[in-house]
């Protein structure tokens, strides 16, 4: 890659009690084959060794900046604060207990740069039956793919690479608990172009610390998925044609009826119940659409 395509990539690091993996994590960054990148931690008010380990870093690295917010701003508010300290052409998430490839960076640049109109990228994604990796979608097939063909809106910021510009202009994170990034994904591709890429470029730990683990025996956490889908769908600005529309979000209701069926029989009554009031379907449709093939 030559030097007039390789912009500055902003790399952040959302950090909270995150001594365990931190180290690691900034390590994966400075040892990236990419040079011109800066790595902004933003540190929102642990209490563990979070903040010293990164300050460390800082002092090895001038290309390392590390902030602490004034009060706890939470996931997805703290991700923006990052931004705004951001320079670079590019945002790159990495959290504080995943993992970006040496070359995991210089692939994302060179695969945007392909693609000048795009605003955003997707990696770690499962290997195309028709095409070769990288390639772009415009807002109706990204769509499209994501509601008739295979998941692609489902990524979480580790697997994205962001112009920092087109991320602005759509509003940022709108601070929707473990939805932010599944939202943004939608609403950056109701005007920008997304370009898909292959695995092997990001890691992504799973461990019972993360927030999304407190999460995974719950039925209503997913189920909030599919009720901002259907939102989304209905937006005026969803990118689908009318009749497409229609059927993704027939599709979606079935899904959202079945799974509150699903919660009944799998969890309790209860929560089954508490999910139907989050619904805007009767009981009678809930039932019909549920067990409908």
């Amino acid at each position: 890659m030559n030097s007039i395509s390789q912009p500055l990539v902003s790399v952040l690091m959302p950090v909270y009690n995150s001594e365990k993996y931190l180290a690691e994590a900034i390590d994966s960054v400075v040892a990236s084959t990419y040079q011109n990148w800066e790595l902004i931690i933003v540190d929102d008010r642990s209490n563990d060794r979070s903040h010293e380990i990164a300050k460390t870093f800082q002092e090895k690295d001038k290309r390392i900046k590390v902030y602490v917010n004034k009060i706890n701003l939470g996931d997805y508010p703290n991700r923006n604060q990052a931004v705004s300290y951001a320079k670079g052409k590019y945002l790159k998430f990495v959290d504080h207990d995943d993992y970006i490839y040496p070359y995991g960076l210089e692939q994302l640049v060179y695969y945007m740069e392909q693609f000048p109109e795009a605003g955003y990228g997707l990696c770690s994604l499962p290997q195309d039956k028709a095409r070769i990796f990288p390639f772009q979608l415009n807002p109706k097939e990204a769509y499209t793919r994501h509601y008739f063909e295979q998941p692609l809106f489902h990524k979480a910021p580790l697997s994205a690479i962001m112009k920092k510009d087109c991320f602005e202009r759509a509003g940022k994170f709108s601070g929707k608990p473990l939805l932010g990034d599944f939202e943004m994904w939608h609403i950056m591709s109701q005007k920008y172009p997304v370009v898909l890429m292959p695995q092997g470029i990001v890691w992504y730990r799973q461990h019972d610390e993360q927030e999304s683990a407190k999460n995974r025996n719950d039925p209503m956490e997913p189920f909030k998925y599919i009720l901002l889908s259907k939102k989304l769908l209905i937006d005026d600005r969803c990118p689908l044609n009318e009749k497409a529309r229609t059927q993704a979000l027939e599709k979606m209701e079935k899904i959202e009826a079945r799974a509150i069926l699903s919660a009944a029989k799998h969890y309790s009554f209860k929560k089954s119940y508490e999910m139907s009031k989050t619904s805007n379907m009767s009981l009678i449709k809930i039932i019909q659409k549920g067990l409908r093939r």
